[in-house]
């Protein structure tokens, strides 16, 4: 992971966290898959116990964000953006969260799915890792 894209931007942000100079929040669906994702990554790395390793890396990451649970008029915007933008439910997520926080959604990169609703993103005040 130490070679991973973004990772220098993604330690900068999660460093001005800490510092209480940034608020970073995280929905929990994200959450949810961020331990799938960990799990998957740890497993195919041979980790004893990929699990456990993706709930510490969970524990880790929580003491640095604030998690945005999901209540129901969370979810119904949730839904009511996967109909309109067609993108992956997590990510509309983000998007919802974002909004009821009055945040940035930030996400990653530009993925394909995106691309078709990227000028509908964008007013949506979507920002990518890749391209700050």
């Amino acid at each position: 992971m130490r070679s991973a894209p973004y990772r220098g931007k993604v330690a900068e942000l999660l460093e001005k966290a800490v510092k209480g100079d940034l608020t970073l929040y995280v929905s929990s669906p994200v959450l949810g898959e961020t331990l799938y994702i960990a799990s998957r990554i740890y497993e195919t790395a041979g980790e004893e116990d990929p699990n456990g390793r993706a709930l510490e890396y969970i524990y880790w990451l929580k003491e640095r964000v604030k998690v945005v649970g999901v209540d129901e008029d969370l979810a119904i915007r949730a839904g009511e953006l996967k109909k309109r933008l067609g993108i992956a439910l997590t990510d509309c997520f983000v998007i919802a969260a974002a909004e009821a926080v009055k945040a940035i959604p930030l996400f990653r990169r530009i993925e394909r799915e995106m691309e078709p609703v990227l000028s509908e993103l964008r007013r949506c005040n979507a920002t990518f890792l890749e391209e700050i």
